[in-house]
């Protein structure tokens, strides 16, 4: 009886065995059929403007020939990002049997720092994209009334501790601007009044808006106050945004 348990656990262990190692098989089956079959034939750029699609691929890393599941996707996308600035959101998937989609969203138009003879241009996500001669500044909106500490081209933003407050709520409003669409129209931010903001609109208005505001609230508002029928073409002033509510006080100068 003895010596027929002692069988029936031998089998069983056998069985156990047999059944891995089956699994074992079939795993390295498919990792061997994965790595021959399903390689990059075709990669796949769409959503640039400033860069064009060879110059996302060569910043990728990625060459044909390559196995499309051994590809870190996460490597491709810090790849991207270092060495094109301008992209700000990437997005990478596989397309059977042979295609690697990447997908990428650019900052729109950039606001110009100067400093120490140099524009630095930042992103709406705060990202330093690019830095140009002074005498280009002018091209873009301006930022003023801070100083960057170490910029470089690729990195975020970053101003000394005691302007904490000043560099949240500048990087809210910039990106709140961009949501909104209402980049272009931002003539300057300027942030040496500690008290508030001030934002130099439609080449005509001076906004002044709270640190730590809800800048999309905000925004909303003061695009409802400049289509109302308050606001007359020769208008030209300063508009206070600090009020409760959907209130503004406008200081008004007529031309």
């Amino acid at each position: 009886m003895a010596r027929r348990k002692h069988a029936k656990r031998r089998r069983g262990s056998f069985g156990f065995l047999y059944k891995l190692l089956s699994v074992l098989l079939i795993c390295t089956a498919i990792i061997v059929a994965m790595t021959l079959f399903f390689r990059v034939d075709e990669i796949v750029v769409t959503g640039q403007r400033r860069y064009t699609a060879e110059e996302i691929q060569e910043a990728s890393g990625v060459e044909l020939g390559s196995n499309l599941y051994l590809l870190n996707k996460y490597d491709i996308v810090r790849a991207i990002g270092a060495k094109l600035p301008y992209i700000e959101d990437i997005r990478v998937n596989r397309k059977l049997p042979d295609t690697l989609l990447i997908e990428v969203h650019e900052s729109g138009r950039p606001f110009a720092l100067v400093q120490d003879g140099s524009a630095w241009l930042i992103s709406a996500n705060g990202k330093i994209v690019e830095q140009v001669p002074e005498n280009q500044a002018g091209q873009y909106g301006q930022i003023s009334g801070c100083q960057l500490l170490a910029p470089s081209v690729g990195g975020s933003i970053a101003l000394a501790t005691e302007y904490a407050t000043q560099q949240s709520s500048l990087e809210d409003l910039l990106g709140a601007l961009d949501a909104a669409g209402l980049t272009e129209n931002v003539d300057g931010i300027r942030l040496d009044d500690l008290s508030y903001i001030n934002m130099d609109y439609i080449g005509r208005f001076t906004v002044r808006i709270a640190y730590g505001a809800d800048y999309d609230w905000e925004l909303k508002k003061l695009t409802k106050t400049l289509e109302s029928e308050k606001i007359q073409s020769n208008m030209t002033g300063t508009i206070d945004m600090r009020l409760k509510d959907e209130q503004v006080f406008l200081i008004q100068n007529v031309r």
